[in-house]
């Protein structure tokens, strides 16, 4: 069931919207069947119902970010699962990458603590068993749904932890880069209290840049992206000591 949602949300992001009847065409199921999925996906904010159609919701909301590619963003996450155990206590930046990360942790592992500044992440996980949420303090940035500012280092303070997960609008020769300067500043304030970062990121970005460093290389243990990342890229980071990790990308162009 999860593989056809994760279907009808790379249709719907690509379509904009597309009829009830041309989904059920497209996925072979049910017009009944495809009424049911999409009630389920609005429940979860990650689409709208209206009149036998399924759209996107506004494409400045956070949501929107996190359901465009959702089914490629739930690989990159998956792998990323693959290094956390049961027990543990982590820290997660907001990023559509790291939100379904979090869902993941939360739906697979058990007594994970997950310590974040995105309050999307804490709403989007709240109603899952098996992971305890420390929400970190600071100024409200409402678009992205995270805390920011100088807060942010007086309470991350507080903790250590060993893996700390983050997304990313770009990259340069330098480094992963952000579009945003506050949020990159909490980036590098909770860093500073993990013994690992590690970028969940799409391969398109690769091929972006942003307007602030985010982190310099030497910052990053790993990055978790799909395979349409180039040979080049891939050869440019290892030598930074960065270690690639790839899923297949089933929407190439």
């Amino acid at each position: 069931m999860q593989i056809r949602y994760d279907k009808i949300l790379n249709i719907v992001s690509k379509a904009k919207i597309i009829s009830v009847v041309e989904l059920s065409k497209a996925l072979n199921v049910s017009e009944v069947t495809i009424r049911k999925d999409l009630s389920h996906l609005e429940s979860r904010g990650l689409l709208k119902r209206e009149h036998g159609y399924a759209t996107m919701i506004n494409t400045d909301d956070v949501m929107n970010r996190l359901s465009f590619n959702y089914e490629l963003k739930r690989r990159i996450a998956q792998k990323a699962l693959e290094i956390i155990r049961d027990g543990e206590t982590l820290m997660i930046e907001s990023g559509s990458c790291c939100a379904i990360l979090a869902e993941e942790i939360a739906k697979n592992r058990r007594d994970i603590t997950i310590i974040t500044n995105s309050a999307f992440i804490a709403n989007f996980i709240r109603s899952k068993i098996g992971a305890h949420l420390i929400l970190l303090g600071g100024e409200f940035q409402n678009e992205s749904q995270v805390m920011v500012g100088p807060l942010i280092k007086i309470t991350v303070d507080n903790f250590h932890v060993d893996k700390f997960f983050i997304g990313t609008d770009g990259f340069n020769t330098q480094g992963a880069m952000s579009g945003d300067l506050m949020r990159a500043e909490a980036v590098r304030n909770m860093s500073q209290n993990a013994n690992q970062t590690i970028i969940l990121t799409e391969s398109k970005k690769f091929s972006q840049s942003g307007t602030v460093m985010l982190l310099p290389y030497e910052k990053i243990v790993s990055i978790y992206t799909d395979d349409q990342i180039k040979n080049t890229t891939i050869q440019f980071l290892e030598a930074k000591n960065i270690k690639i990790f790839t899923v297949a990308n089933e929407n190439k162009e």
